[in-house]
């Protein structure tokens, strides 16, 4: 997944901003969740934490998210998110999803 590089993302001195780097990290675990499981309704995030490794070059970001264990009720992932032009790893995030029962439950 790809966030690209505008200067509206970004914060004094042209590093993209945090919150931006968190919601690409999430979004990215919404798409690998949802790749797997199908379409559910209330899917959502229970646990969310980001390490941010080194300030991003004004580039756009990349994200890159598996899944590291996924349950009947919760699926656990991590996301990379590295700088285009460099390639060089900027922030790492894991996050848990919360899976609602099917209706047939």
């Amino acid at each position: 997944m790809r966030l690209p590089y505008h200067h509206n993302s970004t914060r004094p001195g042209g590093t993209i901003s945090g919150p931006h780097m968190m919601m690409l990290a999430d979004a990215c675990m919404y798409a690998v969740v949802l790749g797997l499981i199908g379409q559910v309704k209330l899917a959502v995030t229970t646990n969310f934490n980001i390490n941010f490794l080194r300030k991003p070059e004004q580039t756009d970001l990349l994200a890159e998210g598996k899944i590291i264990k996924l349950g009947k009720r919760l699926a656990i992932m991590e996301v990379s998110i590295t700088a285009e032009a460099s390639g060089k790893l900027v922030a790492h995030a894991t996050g848990t999803y919360s899976i609602p029962p099917s209706e047939d439950e």
